[in-house]
């Protein structure tokens, strides 16, 4: 896949190593405290072990909502590379303190394990001066879209990759005889070689070197969420993207005590669960640039989230399968766990919730990057970080009230799993362009196999008109497959009005259209809504034909494009489609949608050079679209 050769480059690859290995020791440390606990039921200040192992992560998560609107400051403020060095260098003394610790919980003394709390929350802060970091200097390190997709689909996998090596040692060392000791030199080798890692980092120009940065966290943490809000796709991909972690920490927070409580396994049975689960999450961000194609894919967001739903209640009706296996006083080995059938179904269910999560984040996380401006991505990604905290302090508090009012673990994650339904569904609502991204993936690459040629041509900020031929009922479906922007579709009345399509066409917000002797009024308030789209910066889509071709041939093009230069001088893109012509949607032979013929095949759209405003005529864009035409077909003809 070409984004592992990102890994070789000179510019990523510090940055891939020195978040990994960051992520490691939040982990490997967090993990080794959580079994040391659950395992040895221990309690602190009246807490069972299956609150202290939820408020773990919680103390953990604390500081991102302290502290982030200060470490989105500094990232836009300073050189990202010589942060990343400070910050490295402070996880080693903060690995100093978790040895301290614990040596002393290895003793007995509780005052270790308060101690590696403390521990805990420092790293929690460690790491969310160095989140705003890590993916604000991504687009910066690695350029245009594709790469970008890669350079995050790359960094998740790392991530998750850390937390599943992280996760194995944690729970395989502190199980030692001298698990203590042996954890405590890992953490502080790991700490080094990731202060190495950060070395090699280049210099990168400060993106606002004149920022004043406040140590009051409150002030920046409330401009910077009032400067997100608005921006609708950005501040609902925070939202999902918050949600997200809320979800998957509760599941990593409770698989010891489903695997001690409810599953009655040993601790392997946990790290087996937790490996799976990392697994899953990796290879769900890596398979994000092979289905999206190398370009951000928003249709993989609802994709994703209905796996999450479906495995995730899968889980509560699995049930127990373990119940009596072993004595009472026993628990079940990794053994007799994998040898029982229906137990596949937990590692299936866990295996399918990860792999779809992947699918989720990625895009997420690079639908933030690119639509936030240069100036201001570090602390968009810092109130990204802030509204994550924010989610996952109120999960770890709503989760130890549950547990408190005797709801089991599996009755959590059927419940988690329904809320995931319902808030992915608000999401969708209030932002379409998810669910549509998503509708017009399924239909370009599972009912037609479509290739685009030249897409780079479409501005990718700005005004435009975009003018293609009109082939079959769905064309502006696979326009809006392979363009990455929002496109308004000028669209004919009697199809915008279908009563089963016409909520999708509404969010879409396509622009209905009639002739002048049909309804004049219709065709004025057509050309004002095109208008103030244009005025918008927005792309908007026109069929200059006016109709559907009865014979596969291009027809005359009609005047109204002209019309809406006149009033609004931006350039026109000009594309054709082919391979549609005898397809199901098509006129051939008589009516569309008469008979099935025509899926499964191969479609391209060829996009041509922007032609300016003063150049714009209709029979100049006609001999445009109908040579781009035989240059679609001829693509397919040569494969």
């Amino acid at each position: 896949m070409q984004q592992l050769a990102l890994l070789t480059e000179r510019k990523f690859w510090p940055l891939f190593w020195t978040q990994f290995l960051g992520a490691f020791n939040d982990s490997f440390l967090k993990n080794a405290l959580v079994i040391w606990i659950t395992y040895r039921s221990v309690s602190v200040l009246g807490l069972d072990h299956q609150m202290m192992a939820v408020l773990s992560s919680g103390i953990f998560i604390l500081p991102y909502f302290l502290f982030s609107a200060t470490a989105g400051q500094l990232a836009d403020k300073y050189d990202k590379a010589f942060l990343v060095r400070w910050i490295k260098t402070i996880e080693i003394g903060l690995m100093g303190l978790a040895t301290m610790g614990f040596l002393l919980a290895g003793q007995g003394n509780q005052a270790g394990i308060v101690l590696l709390l403390v521990t805990i929350f420092l790293m929690g802060a460690h790491s969310t001066f160095f989140g705003p970091i890590k993916y604000s200097i991504l687009p910066q390190l690695v350029g245009h879209e594709a790469r970008l997709v890669g350079a995050n689909a790359l960094v998740e996998m790392a991530t998750n990759l850390a937390i599943l090596t992280g996760t194995l040692l944690g729970g395989v060392l502190i199980a030692l005889a001298q698990g203590p000791v042996v954890v405590s030199l890992a953490l502080l080798g790991i700490a080094l070689l990731g202060r190495l890692a950060s070395h090699f980092l280049g210099a990168t120009v400060p993106a606002v070197p004149d920022l004043a940065v406040e140590l009051n966290p409150v002030p920046p943490t409330v401009r910077i969420l009032a400067f997100v809000y608005p921006q609708r796709a950005i501040w609902l991909s925070i939202l999902g993207n918050s949600w997200f972690w809320l979800y998957g920490s509760v599941f990593l927070a409770l698989f010891p005590s489903y695997g001690k409580d409810t599953l009655h396994a040993e601790e392997h049975v946990v790290t087996l669960f937790l490996t799976i689960f990392s697994v899953g999450v990796g290879i769900g961000s890596i398979l994000c640039e092979k289905v999206s194609f190398d370009r951000l894919e928003l249709g993989l967001v609802p994709f994703g989230s209905i796996g999450m739903t479906v495995f995730g209640v899968d889980l509560f009706f699995a049930g127990a399968p373990t119940a009596g296996l072993a004595g009472s006083d026993q628990l079940v080995s990794l053994e007799q766990f994998l040898a029982l059938p229906a137990c596949w179904r937990i590692m299936v269910d866990l295996f399918g919730l990860s792999l779809f999560s992947g699918l989720f984040i990625v895009p997420l996380y690079t639908l933030m990057q690119q639509r936030s401006a240069d100036s201001h991505r570090s602390r968009v990604i810092a109130a990204n970080n802030i509204v994550n905290a924010a989610f996952m302090v109120t999960q770890t508090l709503v989760v130890m009230a549950l547990l408190h009012l005797q709801f089991t673990i599996p009755q959590i994650f059927l419940l988690l799993g329904i809320l995931n339904a319902l808030v992915a569904a608000y999401i969708y609502t209030l932002l379409p362009e998810f669910f549509l991204r998503f509708c017009v993936y399924l239909l370009a690459h599972l009912i037609y196999r479509l290739k685009c040629y030249s897409v780079g041509k479409i501005p990718r900020e700005g005004p435009a008109v975009l003018v293609c031929n009109h082939v079959t009922f769905i064309d502006w479906f696979l326009i809006a497959a392979d363009v990455r922007r929002p496109v308004r579709f000028v669209m004919d009345l009697s199809y915008a009005r279908m009563p089963f399509l016409r909520a999708i066409f509404r969010d879409a917000k396509v622009i209905p259209i009639a002739s002048a002797k049909r309804d004049p009024e219709v065709l004025e308030r057509a050309f004002e809504r095109i208008s103030e789209e244009l005025a918008a910066g927005e792309l908007v889509c026109i069929f200059p034909e006016g109709r559907l071709t009865d014979d596969g041939k291009l027809s005359e093009f009609r005047p109204g494009v002209e019309r809406i230069i006149e009033r609004n001088r931006v350039p026109v893109v000009p594309m054709a489609l082919g391979g549609l012509w005898g397809s199901f949607f098509s006129r051939k032979g008589g009516r569309a949608l008469s008979r099935f013929r025509g899926l499964w095949s191969r479609v391209t759209l060829v996009v041509g050079d922007p032609v300016p405003p003063e150049e714009v005529s209709a029979r100049s864009l006609q001999v445009i679209v109908q040579e781009l035409a035989h240059q679609a077909e001829d693509k397919l003809r040569s494969g």
